[in-house]
């Protein structure tokens, strides 16, 4: 079952004239779902917003907060899964056009899926990255929205597995470290923790918000957003992952250097911690 356009229903196809499917025009959402409660509901909507602004769709009026949150629970109300699921809402351009679409009216499906657990939890304890080289991420804005023209990550997921890696980090064309496939990028150096800054292409995450709110409870930690060489990588004392379903997951392995997971543990206790 999915919503669409705010009708339950048990399924949904596009047509060869489907925006998204054709040139990747649209964006979307990943949230996490717990006791019925969309966890940072509104980093979530406000991202959302400026998203299609950004890309300049057409929101409605209808298209509050409440509605947001309305339209998620409804789903996974009705799916049996409030207590703790995975949501993903697409929002993509109508139909019509080429490259200038006709319009800018939007239609937008939400799917959900059970989790099995409602805390966040570090799953693997063997973790091993290496750089994806054959791409690269534009250090500009459109690269900071979740759009639907993920063929990067894509490819890049294959050369992991072809790899025996758990996942790669992704350059961008300055050939500084901007992210991991499905996460935003932190680096503990001594006393200093370190993650790209956005103008460098990264994703405006949601769980990276979060990271830098729980920094203010370190003061022992100096947290700054500074550009990540290749190189600086081999002089870390931890190297992280972030994103809104794992919460934190710990790189242990980058190439012959072997990491700690000290602070990513105590992170990930104080995300729990607001839950």
């Amino acid at each position: 079952m999915i919503n669409f356009n705010g009708l339950l229903q048990d399924n949904f196809l596009i047509t060869s004239l489907n925006r998204s499917f054709l040139y990747g025009d649209g964006i979307f959402e990943t949230l996490k779902i717990v006791d019925g409660k969309i966890l940072f509901s509104e980093d979530h909507y406000f991202r959302l917003m400026a998203s299609m602004r950004i890309v300049r769709m057409k929101i409605p009026m209808d298209f509050t907060l409440e509605f947001f949150e309305n339209q998620v629970i409804s789903l996974t109300n009705a799916l049996n899964c409030s207590h703790s699921a995975r949501v993903r809402i697409t929002i993509f351009r109508n139909d019509g056009g080429l490259y200038l679409p006709n319009q800018n009216s939007i239609s937008y499906i939400i799917e959900a899926t059970s989790l099995a657990s409602k805390k966040y939890e570090i799953t693997q304890d063997y973790f091993e990255v290496d750089l994806f080289k054959d791409s690269f991420v534009s250090a500009q804005l459109l690269s900071t929205l979740k759009t639907t023209s993920k063929i990067l990550n894509v490819t890049a997921s294959i050369f992991a597995k072809e790899n025996d890696l758990n996942t790669c980090l992704l350059l961008n064309d300055k050939k500084n470290v901007v992210e991991a496939i499905a996460g935003n990028l932190f680096m503990l150096t001594g006393n200093k923790l370190i993650t790209p800054p956005i103008s460098e292409g990264c994703l405006n995450g949601i769980m990276r918000k979060q990271i830098i709110r729980i920094m203010r409870d370190f003061p022992e930690i100096e947290f700054s957003e500074e550009t990540i060489s290749p190189f600086d990588l081999q002089k870390a004392d931890e190297l992280f992952i972030t994103n809104v379903i794992q919460g934190i997951q710990p790189i242990t392995r980058y190439r012959k250097k072997e990491f700690k997971t000290t602070f990513s543990v105590q992170l990930l206790d104080k995300i729990n911690k607001l839950i």
